[in-house]
Protein backbone atom coordinates (compact mmCIF):
# COMPACT_ATOMS: atom_id res chain seq x y z
CA UNK A 1 0.00 0.00 0.00
CA UNK A 2 1.37 3.69 -0.65
CA UNK A 3 1.95 6.25 1.45
CA UNK A 4 -1.19 9.02 1.35
CA UNK A 5 0.03 12.13 -0.31
CA UNK A 6 0.76 14.91 1.59
CA UNK A 7 -2.01 17.41 2.19
CA UNK A 8 -2.03 21.04 0.84
CA UNK A 9 -2.20 21.87 4.76
CA UNK A 10 0.73 19.64 6.15
CA UNK A 11 3.07 22.27 7.92
CA UNK A 12 6.45 22.51 5.80
CA UNK A 13 9.77 21.20 7.28
CA UNK A 14 12.10 22.93 9.31
CA UNK A 15 14.22 23.36 6.34
CA UNK A 16 11.81 24.45 4.19
CA UNK A 17 10.14 26.84 7.14
CA UNK A 18 13.13 28.34 7.34
CA UNK A 19 13.56 29.68 3.61
CA UNK A 20 9.75 31.06 4.07
CA UNK A 21 10.86 32.77 6.94
CA UNK A 22 13.70 34.63 5.30
CA UNK A 23 11.75 35.52 2.07
CA UNK A 24 8.72 37.02 4.03
CA UNK A 25 11.29 38.91 6.32
CA UNK A 26 13.16 40.20 3.16
CA UNK A 27 10.05 41.43 2.03
CA UNK A 28 8.96 43.18 5.32
CA UNK A 29 12.75 44.57 5.12
CA UNK A 30 12.90 45.85 1.81
CA UNK A 31 9.52 47.71 2.49
CA UNK A 32 11.48 49.85 5.43
CA UNK A 33 14.95 50.02 3.74
CA UNK A 34 13.47 51.33 0.64
CA UNK A 35 10.66 53.53 2.96
CA UNK A 36 13.72 55.32 4.53
CA UNK A 37 15.00 56.92 1.29
CA UNK A 38 11.63 57.60 -0.78
CA UNK A 39 10.69 59.77 2.94
CA UNK A 40 13.59 61.34 2.71
CA UNK A 41 13.52 62.31 -0.94
CA UNK A 42 9.70 63.03 -0.78
CA UNK A 43 9.94 65.10 2.22
CA UNK A 44 13.00 67.16 0.62
CA UNK A 45 11.16 67.26 -2.24
CA UNK A 46 7.84 68.86 -0.40
CA UNK A 47 10.33 71.47 0.72
CA UNK A 48 11.11 70.46 4.57
CA UNK A 49 13.99 71.47 6.12
CA UNK A 50 16.89 69.17 6.87
CA UNK A 51 16.05 69.21 10.93
CA UNK A 52 12.31 67.52 9.77
CA UNK A 53 14.16 64.88 7.67
CA UNK A 54 16.18 63.98 10.53
CA UNK A 55 13.15 63.96 12.91
CA UNK A 56 11.15 61.65 9.92
CA UNK A 57 14.19 59.23 10.18
CA UNK A 58 14.57 59.34 14.11
CA UNK A 59 10.63 58.55 13.96
CA UNK A 60 11.49 55.24 12.11
CA UNK A 61 13.43 53.80 15.23
CA UNK A 62 11.86 55.76 18.23
CA UNK A 63 8.58 54.06 18.22
CA UNK A 64 10.40 50.55 17.89
CA UNK A 65 13.01 51.12 21.08
CA UNK A 66 10.30 51.86 23.17
CA UNK A 67 8.02 49.21 22.15
CA UNK A 68 10.49 46.18 21.37
CA UNK A 69 10.59 44.96 24.59
CA UNK A 70 6.46 44.53 25.02
CA UNK A 71 6.36 43.05 21.24
CA UNK A 72 9.14 40.35 22.27
CA UNK A 73 6.51 39.55 25.76
CA UNK A 74 3.30 39.53 23.53
CA UNK A 75 5.16 37.33 20.75
CA UNK A 76 6.31 34.99 23.75
CA UNK A 77 2.74 34.82 25.06
CA UNK A 78 0.53 34.48 21.75
CA UNK A 79 3.08 32.83 19.32
CA UNK A 80 4.60 34.61 16.29
CA UNK A 81 1.02 34.16 13.62
CA UNK A 82 -0.95 36.94 15.23
CA UNK A 83 1.94 39.76 15.60
CA UNK A 84 3.54 38.60 12.37
CA UNK A 85 -0.08 39.12 10.35
CA UNK A 86 -0.74 42.71 12.22
CA UNK A 87 2.69 43.88 11.31
CA UNK A 88 2.36 43.11 8.05
CA UNK A 89 -0.80 44.66 7.53
CA UNK A 90 0.82 48.32 9.59
CA UNK A 91 3.47 48.03 7.50
CA UNK A 92 1.29 47.96 4.09
CA UNK A 93 -1.03 50.86 5.20
CA UNK A 94 1.96 52.27 6.38
CA UNK A 95 3.45 52.47 2.61
CA UNK A 96 0.04 53.41 1.10
CA UNK A 97 -0.70 56.76 3.35
CA UNK A 98 2.12 58.97 1.34
CA UNK A 99 0.44 57.49 -1.58
CA UNK A 100 -2.83 58.73 -1.33
CA UNK A 101 -1.66 61.85 0.41
CA UNK A 102 1.68 63.79 0.10
CA UNK A 103 2.34 65.97 3.70
CA UNK A 104 4.65 65.76 6.61
CA UNK A 105 1.81 64.06 8.80
CA UNK A 106 1.55 61.05 5.78
CA UNK A 107 5.49 60.96 6.18
CA UNK A 108 5.15 60.83 9.44
CA UNK A 109 2.61 58.40 9.69
CA UNK A 110 4.66 56.01 7.28
CA UNK A 111 7.48 56.11 9.17
CA UNK A 112 5.82 54.84 12.39
CA UNK A 113 3.76 52.43 11.12
CA UNK A 114 6.55 51.03 8.52
CA UNK A 115 9.45 51.36 11.80
CA UNK A 116 7.21 49.20 14.59
CA UNK A 117 5.69 46.77 12.20
CA UNK A 118 9.05 45.68 10.67
CA UNK A 119 10.30 45.70 14.23
CA UNK A 120 7.98 43.15 15.11
CA UNK A 121 7.69 40.97 12.37
CA UNK A 122 11.58 40.69 12.85
CA UNK A 123 11.40 39.64 16.57
CA UNK A 124 8.82 37.16 15.64
CA UNK A 125 10.87 36.07 12.58
CA UNK A 126 14.06 35.64 15.08
CA UNK A 127 12.07 33.74 17.70
CA UNK A 128 10.67 31.37 15.28
CA UNK A 129 14.02 30.91 13.85
CA UNK A 130 15.72 30.56 17.42
CA UNK A 131 13.74 27.55 18.19
CA UNK A 132 16.10 25.41 16.31
CA UNK A 133 19.08 23.51 18.05
CA UNK A 134 22.73 22.71 16.72
CA UNK A 135 24.24 23.62 13.75
CA UNK A 136 21.10 24.45 12.40
CA UNK A 137 20.23 27.51 14.62
CA UNK A 138 23.76 29.10 13.75
CA UNK A 139 22.46 28.14 10.14
CA UNK A 140 19.35 29.81 10.17
CA UNK A 141 20.69 32.82 11.74
CA UNK A 142 23.29 33.19 9.37
CA UNK A 143 20.64 32.65 6.57
CA UNK A 144 18.38 34.98 8.09
CA UNK A 145 21.47 37.99 8.51
CA UNK A 146 21.76 37.18 4.38
CA UNK A 147 18.39 37.79 3.83
CA UNK A 148 18.46 41.38 5.83
CA UNK A 149 21.70 41.87 3.89
CA UNK A 150 19.89 41.92 0.47
CA UNK A 151 16.61 43.15 1.05
CA UNK A 152 19.06 46.17 2.23
CA UNK A 153 20.54 46.60 -1.16
CA UNK A 154 17.60 45.95 -2.92
CA UNK A 155 14.75 47.93 -1.18
CA UNK A 156 16.96 51.32 -1.81
CA UNK A 157 17.47 50.85 -4.93
CA UNK A 158 13.96 50.02 -5.77
CA UNK A 159 12.77 53.57 -4.30
CA UNK A 160 15.54 55.61 -5.81
CA UNK A 161 14.77 54.07 -9.51
CA UNK A 162 11.39 53.87 -9.18
CA UNK A 163 10.72 58.00 -7.68
CA UNK A 164 12.97 58.98 -10.29
CA UNK A 165 10.84 57.14 -13.18
CA UNK A 166 7.51 56.72 -11.61
CA UNK A 167 7.37 59.77 -8.94
CA UNK A 168 7.58 60.63 -5.53
CA UNK A 169 3.84 59.28 -4.97
CA UNK A 170 3.88 56.07 -6.88
CA UNK A 171 7.32 54.67 -5.39
CA UNK A 172 5.21 54.43 -1.84
CA UNK A 173 2.52 51.51 -3.74
CA UNK A 174 5.48 49.70 -5.14
CA UNK A 175 6.75 49.44 -2.05
CA UNK A 176 3.61 48.41 -0.40
CA UNK A 177 3.67 45.49 -3.37
CA UNK A 178 6.04 43.41 -0.80
CA UNK A 179 4.70 43.68 2.45
CA UNK A 180 1.67 42.44 0.80
CA UNK A 181 2.94 39.54 -0.58
CA UNK A 182 4.80 39.00 2.54
CA UNK A 183 1.25 38.89 4.33
CA UNK A 184 0.15 36.68 2.00
CA UNK A 185 2.48 33.70 2.86
CA UNK A 186 2.13 34.24 6.56
CA UNK A 187 -1.44 33.56 5.91
CA UNK A 188 0.15 30.56 3.90
CA UNK A 189 2.41 29.53 6.82
CA UNK A 190 -0.96 29.87 9.57
CA UNK A 191 -0.85 26.39 10.86
CA UNK A 192 2.75 25.65 11.35
CA UNK A 193 3.10 29.11 12.85
CA UNK A 194 0.51 28.52 15.22
CA UNK A 195 1.08 25.11 16.34
CA UNK A 196 4.71 25.79 16.99
CA UNK A 197 4.18 27.51 19.42
CA UNK A 198 4.67 26.81 23.48
CA UNK A 199 2.99 28.22 25.72
CA UNK A 200 4.85 30.25 28.76
CA UNK A 201 4.50 28.40 32.37
CA UNK A 202 2.91 30.14 34.83
CA UNK A 203 6.38 31.20 36.48
CA UNK A 204 6.93 32.86 33.51
CA UNK A 205 4.09 35.15 33.07
CA UNK A 206 5.18 38.18 35.15
CA UNK A 207 8.38 39.41 35.03
CA UNK A 208 10.90 42.35 34.99
CA UNK A 209 13.56 43.21 31.84
CA UNK A 210 15.80 43.66 34.41
CA UNK A 211 16.06 39.90 34.84
CA UNK A 212 17.47 39.87 32.13
CA UNK A 213 20.18 42.26 32.63
CA UNK A 214 21.07 40.51 35.47
CA UNK A 215 22.50 37.71 33.63
CA UNK A 216 26.05 37.63 33.36
CA UNK A 217 26.10 36.21 29.77
CA UNK A 218 23.08 38.16 28.34
CA UNK A 219 24.78 41.05 29.67
CA UNK A 220 28.18 40.62 27.79
CA UNK A 221 25.79 39.61 24.56
CA UNK A 222 23.37 42.97 24.85
CA UNK A 223 26.84 45.18 25.27
CA UNK A 224 28.72 42.91 22.50
CA UNK A 225 26.33 43.83 20.03
CA UNK A 226 25.29 47.76 21.11
CA UNK A 227 28.95 48.77 20.11
CA UNK A 228 28.89 46.44 16.83
CA UNK A 229 25.86 48.10 15.80
CA UNK A 230 26.96 51.69 16.83
CA UNK A 231 29.93 50.93 15.04
CA UNK A 232 27.64 50.02 11.89
CA UNK A 233 25.79 52.86 12.55
CA UNK A 234 28.92 55.49 13.53
CA UNK A 235 30.71 54.53 9.92
CA UNK A 236 27.31 55.54 7.60
CA UNK A 237 27.31 58.62 9.96
CA UNK A 238 30.71 59.78 9.95
CA UNK A 239 32.11 58.75 6.33
CA UNK A 240 30.18 60.88 4.08
CA UNK A 241 31.05 63.75 6.95
CA UNK A 242 34.92 62.56 6.87
CA UNK A 243 34.57 62.24 2.74
CA UNK A 244 33.01 65.76 2.50
CA UNK A 245 36.09 67.37 4.50
CA UNK A 246 38.95 65.70 2.80
CA UNK A 247 37.50 66.85 -0.80
CA UNK A 248 35.98 63.74 -2.04
CA UNK A 249 33.07 63.35 -4.23
CA UNK A 250 30.00 62.26 -3.62
CA UNK A 251 30.29 59.19 -6.11
CA UNK A 252 33.47 58.16 -4.03
CA UNK A 253 31.34 58.41 -1.15
CA UNK A 254 28.99 55.97 -2.38
CA UNK A 255 31.95 53.60 -3.47
CA UNK A 256 33.58 53.24 0.24
CA UNK A 257 29.87 52.77 1.80
CA UNK A 258 29.24 50.31 -1.17
CA UNK A 259 32.00 48.26 -0.64
CA UNK A 260 30.61 48.11 3.45
CA UNK A 261 27.63 47.14 1.90
CA UNK A 262 29.12 44.32 -0.17
CA UNK A 263 31.38 43.15 2.21
CA UNK A 264 28.58 42.31 5.07
CA UNK A 265 26.66 40.57 1.96
CA UNK A 266 30.07 38.49 0.84
CA UNK A 267 30.86 37.36 4.69
CA UNK A 268 27.45 36.50 4.90
CA UNK A 269 27.47 34.20 1.87
CA UNK A 270 30.27 32.09 3.43
CA UNK A 271 29.61 32.29 7.12
CA UNK A 272 27.22 29.09 7.59
CA UNK A 273 31.14 26.80 6.58
CA UNK A 274 33.40 29.61 8.65
CA UNK A 275 31.09 28.79 11.83
CA UNK A 276 31.69 25.00 11.86
CA UNK A 277 35.20 26.53 12.59
CA UNK A 278 35.16 29.31 14.73
CA UNK A 279 32.56 29.74 17.79
CA UNK A 280 30.32 32.61 18.06
CA UNK A 281 32.45 34.47 20.89
CA UNK A 282 35.62 34.14 18.81
CA UNK A 283 34.12 36.13 15.70
CA UNK A 284 32.95 38.74 18.03
CA UNK A 285 36.05 39.27 20.04
CA UNK A 286 37.84 39.36 16.30
CA UNK A 287 35.27 41.62 15.06
CA UNK A 288 35.73 44.31 17.72
CA UNK A 289 39.37 44.29 17.06
CA UNK A 290 39.23 44.17 13.39
CA UNK A 291 36.45 47.14 13.89
CA UNK A 292 38.74 49.21 16.75
CA UNK A 293 41.72 48.85 14.41
CA UNK A 294 39.70 49.94 11.29
CA UNK A 295 38.03 53.30 12.99
CA UNK A 296 41.78 53.78 14.70
CA UNK A 297 43.50 54.50 11.55
CA UNK A 298 40.54 55.97 9.39
CA UNK A 299 41.31 59.13 9.51
CA UNK A 300 44.93 59.07 8.61
CA UNK A 301 43.84 57.66 5.26
CA UNK A 302 43.37 59.60 2.10
CA UNK A 303 43.96 57.42 -1.12
CA UNK A 304 40.67 55.84 -2.30
CA UNK A 305 41.22 52.32 -2.77
CA UNK A 306 42.99 52.10 0.46
CA UNK A 307 39.50 54.02 2.20
CA UNK A 308 37.88 51.41 0.22
CA UNK A 309 39.84 48.74 1.27
CA UNK A 310 39.31 49.68 5.31
CA UNK A 311 35.38 49.66 4.48
CA UNK A 312 35.27 46.65 2.77
CA UNK A 313 37.47 44.73 6.05
CA UNK A 314 34.89 46.96 8.18
CA UNK A 315 32.07 44.85 6.28
CA UNK A 316 33.61 42.03 6.59
CA UNK A 317 33.88 42.03 10.55
CA UNK A 318 30.90 43.82 11.61
CA UNK A 319 28.70 41.73 8.90
CA UNK A 320 30.02 38.46 10.45
CA UNK A 321 28.53 38.71 14.31
CA UNK A 322 24.97 39.01 14.12
CA UNK A 323 23.85 35.43 13.64
CA UNK A 324 26.47 33.88 16.69
CA UNK A 325 24.95 37.09 18.33
CA UNK A 326 21.21 35.72 17.98
CA UNK A 327 22.13 32.48 18.72
CA UNK A 328 23.65 33.55 21.84
CA UNK A 329 20.84 35.39 23.26
CA UNK A 330 18.79 32.31 22.10
CA UNK A 331 20.75 29.82 24.09
CA UNK A 332 21.32 32.54 27.45
CA UNK A 333 17.39 33.97 27.94
CA UNK A 334 15.94 32.32 30.44
CA UNK A 335 12.66 29.32 28.95
CA UNK A 336 9.90 31.26 27.52
CA UNK A 337 12.05 34.47 27.05
CA UNK A 338 14.04 34.86 23.81
CA UNK A 339 11.05 36.90 22.17
CA UNK A 340 11.92 39.22 25.04
CA UNK A 341 15.42 39.04 24.89
CA UNK A 342 15.04 39.81 20.79
CA UNK A 343 12.69 42.48 21.68
CA UNK A 344 15.43 44.15 24.34
CA UNK A 345 18.45 43.81 21.75
CA UNK A 346 16.03 45.86 19.36
CA UNK A 347 15.28 48.34 21.89
CA UNK A 348 19.39 49.05 22.37
CA UNK A 349 19.89 49.26 18.71
CA UNK A 350 16.94 51.39 18.09
CA UNK A 351 18.23 53.71 21.15
CA UNK A 352 21.44 53.93 19.37
CA UNK A 353 19.91 55.03 16.10
CA UNK A 354 18.18 57.70 17.69
CA UNK A 355 21.17 58.68 19.76
CA UNK A 356 23.76 58.69 17.93
CA UNK A 357 23.52 60.80 14.95
CA UNK A 358 22.74 63.58 17.75
CA UNK A 359 25.28 62.91 20.13
CA UNK A 360 28.08 62.66 17.54
CA UNK A 361 26.83 66.13 15.62
CA UNK A 362 27.37 67.88 18.54
CA UNK A 363 30.50 66.38 19.20
CA UNK A 364 31.59 66.89 15.86
CA UNK A 365 30.73 70.26 16.25
CA UNK A 366 32.05 71.19 19.77
CA UNK A 367 35.56 69.06 18.53
CA UNK A 368 35.61 70.61 15.26
CA UNK A 369 35.76 67.80 13.09
CA UNK A 370 34.73 64.22 13.20
CA UNK A 371 38.62 62.77 13.78
CA UNK A 372 37.98 62.18 17.33
CA UNK A 373 34.44 60.41 16.83
CA UNK A 374 36.49 58.06 14.98
CA UNK A 375 38.94 57.24 17.64
CA UNK A 376 36.23 57.59 20.39
CA UNK A 377 34.03 54.41 18.76
CA UNK A 378 38.17 52.67 18.46
CA UNK A 379 38.14 53.41 22.12
CA UNK A 380 34.46 52.03 22.73
CA UNK A 381 34.91 48.81 20.45
CA UNK A 382 38.18 48.19 22.79
CA UNK A 383 36.60 48.64 25.80
CA UNK A 384 33.98 46.00 24.61
CA UNK A 385 36.52 43.52 23.63
CA UNK A 386 37.70 43.74 27.61
CA UNK A 387 34.91 43.55 29.47
CA UNK A 388 33.94 40.73 27.30
CA UNK A 389 37.42 39.15 27.53
CA UNK A 390 35.78 35.72 29.88
CA UNK A 391 32.88 35.25 27.53
CA UNK A 392 34.82 32.78 25.67
CA UNK A 393 34.26 29.85 27.77
CA UNK A 394 36.00 26.26 27.36
CA UNK A 395 32.61 24.70 27.08
CA UNK A 396 31.31 27.61 25.66
CA UNK A 397 28.00 26.38 22.72
CA UNK A 398 25.34 28.12 20.72
CA UNK A 399 24.44 24.54 19.76
CA UNK A 400 21.12 24.63 22.27
CA UNK A 401 21.11 24.09 26.23
CA UNK A 402 23.55 23.30 28.16
CA UNK A 403 23.85 19.42 29.38
CA UNK A 404 23.39 19.02 32.86
CA UNK A 405 26.35 18.59 34.76
CA UNK A 406 26.93 14.72 36.24
CA UNK A 407 25.54 13.57 38.97
CA UNK A 408 27.78 13.32 42.38
CA UNK A 409 28.30 10.33 43.61
CA UNK A 410 27.40 9.37 46.87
Amino acid sequence: MSPPNPSPQTPPSAFASAGVLCLLIMLVHIAISGGRVAVTLTALQLGRSTLEVGVLIAVFALLPMLCSVKAGRLIDAIGPYKPMRASAIMVIVGALVPFAWQSLPSLMIAAVLVGTGHMTFQIAVQRQMGQSVGEERLRNFSWLSLAMATSGLVGPLIAGISIDHLGHRSVFALLALSPILCFVGVMRMKRYLVNSHIKLPASQVKRSVTDLFASKELRRVFIANMLLSSAWDTHGFVVPIFGVSAGLSATTIGLILASFACATIVIRIVLPWIQRHIRPWQLIHAALVAAGINFLLYPFLSQIWILMSMSFVLGLALGSTQPGILALLQQYAPPGRAGEAFGLRMALINGCQVTLPLAFGALGTVMGGVMPLFWITAAALGAGRWFTRDAELPNSSTTGPRPPPPPTPN
